[in-house]
């Protein structure tokens, strides 16, 4: 029995969850108890135990994940401060009139709201507050409505920046170095965020055209499914239309721009995104426009002229020029600090900062304490010999590379209908990656492949979170098999996404090859 101690291990990991423990504590509990098992039944060292401190050590100096709480603060500060709510509206009477138009807006404001916030709760939430409703009003069928909103707001996880890609490129990074090691290559490379957010970026904007061309078939070959709503509030002006998305646009470019553009770190642009969502709340809560627009021109104007004449004011050999524009930087760092301030101040005086505050506390604990549970699990599982036989079993798969690649998919596939992403990116990858990079796979494609796949385990049931978010946001009268039943199309729509990167490896390595 205690060559199997690996299998067991696993297999208790899932029923424990199932049970409804907390996921990090079900990961840890069944990491310690099966540690002491292997080690009294003769199967496992229990000294490699003492690597645990260092692994935890490695998480919390780890600089590429400290992006995270900064993007769910992004995301939590739009939606507290109901930026998203506004953009729905806008873009609900835009479209509405048109066959399937509801539905059009629901998934291109979910597209803008995964670039700009990356949460799918929020997402789901917000969407199924506001737009389900009206869908339902204007006579959407119940299960098509419910399946456009669960999977629109399931595109943050793959459209960038997503917490999904900086966990999945860390993982994948550390894959990459390993497999290097075990080909005998001492002077091994590294992966970034980066290349992984350019590389999501195709793949999710097909799957955007994929969800768009099924909502206008199905609403031409089934238009009783998704009639034209009957607002009863105009169609916006071209002003409202620019006020309601600019702001969300240049804040998308302002933090891809920095990281693809190589000008700032990924942690870099998620402080820049945090700042530019705080500006943003702070005109949608009330502050004078002027004083944010000014306090946002400021900053950028001091981002671009400090990028191209940096000046050094503590050296002494400081010329009059370079003096000069010492000092236009020091203004120009006044009035957005200033800007910055009131809008803090605003957010603050209408409470509308406190929840986004107390939902990033939240989300980063809940995400930092399974990656912490992972390491002690992978460490055990490690220690009990099943690393070898993972390895064993993807190289003797039939099929060589593609059929170890194709078990390996189905396996994350059937994982996602009851275990969350974090649990599968960092139990499960770190445990299969390494080996399917030294079978000749790309790791940046692999990577968006298993991105992809992730972002399906959202939709399927019954455990899919994208499920439970609109539960609970959903009027009544929608039934719980009535969501289920709507997210069965979009899932074949994802197969169908996953099988076009498959077949199309360029999809996800043409921009990363181009910008890196």
């Amino acid at each position: 029995m205690s060559e199997y101690l690996d299998l067991i291990m696993f297999v208790a990991l899932v029923g424990a969850i199932l049970l409804g423990f907390p996921v990090s504590f079900s990961i840890a509990g069944v990491a310690v108890a099966f540690a002491y098992l292997g080690w009294v039944m003769g199967a496992m060292d229990i000294t490699l135990m003492g690597a645990t401190g260092q692994r935890i050590f490695g998480l919390i100096s780890n600089q590429v994940l400290i992006a995270i709480p900064l993007f769910v603060l992004m995301g939590a500060v739009l939606e507290k401060s109901r930026i998203a709510e506004e953009l729905l509206d806008t873009m609900g009477r835009l479209f509405g009139q048109l066959r399937g138009g509801l539905g059009i807006s629901v998934v291109l404001v979910g597209a803008l709201l995964a670039a700009s916030t990356g949460i799918v709760g929020a997402t789901v939430v917000a969407m199924g507050m506001i737009a389900l409703p009206t869908m339902l009003r204007s006579g959407y069928d119940p299960r098509v409505a419910s399946g456009i909103v669960c999977t629109a707001g399931t595109l943050g996880q793959i459209i960038p920046p997503s917490t999904l890609l900086i966990i999945l490129a860390d993982v994948m990074s550390n894959a990459y170095q390993q497999a290097q090691y075990e080909q005998g290559k001492f002077s091994v490379e590294a992966l970034s965020v980066g290349q992984f957010f350019a590389a999501a970026i195709i793949p999710g904007l097909m799957l955007v055209v994929l969800y768009l061309v099924y909502i206008l078939v199905r609403g031409f070959l089934r238009p009783q499914d998704m009639p034209p709503a009957t607002l009863d509030t105009p169609r916006p002006d071209r002003l409202e239309i620019i006020s309601a998305i600019l702001p969300p646009v240049l804040l998308i470019f302002a933090v891809l721009g920095a990281i693809l553009g190589g000008v700032a770190t990924p942690t870099e642009a998620a402080a820049v995104g945090a700042i530019g969502a705080l500006l943003m709340a702070g005109i949608r809560v009330g502050m004078h426009p002027r004083l944010i627009l000014f306090g946002t021109a400021a900053l950028v104007c001091l981002a671009i002229l400090a990028g191209l004449f940096p000046v050094r004011l503590q050296r002494s050999d400081l010329e009059f020029m370079s003096l000069a524009a010492g000092g236009l930087y020091i203004v120009l760092t006044i009035v957005g600090a200033v800007a910055i301030i009131a809008a803090l101040y605003a957010t603050l005086r209408t409470r509308s900062l406190h929840g986004a505050v107390d939902s990033t506390l939240t989300m980063t604990a809940m995400i930092f304490a399974t990656i912490l549970a992972a390491g002690m699990f992978s460490l055990v599982f490690i220690g009990l010999g099943g690393e070898e036989r993972v390895a064993h079993i993807l190289t003797n798969m039939p099929g060589g590379p593609m059929g170890a690649l194709l078990f390996c998919m189905a396996f994350v596939f059937v994982l996602g209908f009851f275990l969350d992403f974090v649990e599968i990116s960092v139990i499960v990858l770190p445990l299969i990656a390494p080996t399917l990079i030294v079978m000749g796979h790309d790791p940046i494609w692999l990577g968006v492949l298993l991105a992809v796949n992730l972002q399906t385990s959202f939709l399927t049931p019954p455990f899919g979170f994208s499920l439970f978010y609109l539960r609970g946001a959903a009027p009544p009268e929608i039934a719980t098999g009535q969501i289920y039943a709507g997210v069965i199309p979009f899932i074949g729509l994802q197969i169908i996404g996953i099988s076009l990167v498959w077949m199309l490896p360029q999809l996800a390595t043409w921009l990363p090859g181009v910008i890196f």
